[in-house]
């Protein structure tokens, strides 16, 4: 339950076609925030300890109550910001999907422009998984106008808060797609987030080691 001003609250049922899609920090922010804290030896064994110390920073983006404010802060509703969804659950992917299916509108996204950390990348290569598609609380993914996107842009960077303009939303009947590589495919929720099973696995392992 939260309370505020009834005309400023911001829901997936405001954002409309051709609203600006914006992200924050990129993918995969909370599954290297968890490996990184539960996992230290065998990221350090397998990475690097320059590659942990640098990883160690990750854990403390774990949050969007920054990302947030900041973006409202600029506008909300037909001045800026139209909905705002935390990648948790299946990351960046799911929360696109989840995004276009709360509107009942499509929408298109070229993963090459969202903004990345380094870090999270080079983690999810090590190990397997998909960046796009694991959990990633602290990853803001918001809608906006599209004459109030520059400036939000611009207001998070401020802050030392990186973001990128990816895509924008759709009519529903034009699907909800992602583009890779410059081919566009839809983009199908999984429901399953695979960071579960490769941190099971990782914790169960280091018990293994351990004895």
């Amino acid at each position: 339950i939260s309370v505020g001003p009834e005309d400023s609250y911001v829901t997936p049922r405001l954002a409309r076609p051709g609203d600006t899609i914006i992200i924050t920090k990129g993918p995969a922010i909370e599954t290297t925030g968890l490996f990184v804290a539960a996992l230290p030896g065998m990221i350090e064994r397998r990475m690097g300890a320059d590659f942990l110390a640098r990883a160690e920073d990750v854990f403390w983006m774990m949050s969007v109550v920054d990302d947030a404010q900041i973006a409202v802060a600029q506008g909300v509703r037909e001045d800026g910001v139209t909905c705002m969804h935390d990648a948790t659950e299946c990351g960046v992917y799911g929360a696109l999907w989840e995004i276009a299916d709360a509107a009942g509108l499509g929408l298109v996204v070229d993963r090459d422009e969202i903004v990345t950390v380094p870090e999270c990348i080079e983690l999810c290569a090590e190990l397997g998984l998909d960046p796009f598609a694991v959990i990633s609380e602290g990853t803001l993914v918001l809608t906006c106008r599209p004459h109030a996107a520059d400036g939000i842009v611009a207001a998070l960077a401020a802050d030392g808060i990186p973001a990128s303009v990816c895509g924008e939303m759709r009519e529903r009947s034009e699907g909800i797609n992602i583009i890779e590589g410059g081919a566009q495919r839809p983009l199908v929720h999984t429901h399953v987030d695979p960071f579960w099973a490769a941190f099971g696995k990782a914790i169960a392992d280091a018990a293994s080691e351990e004895q």
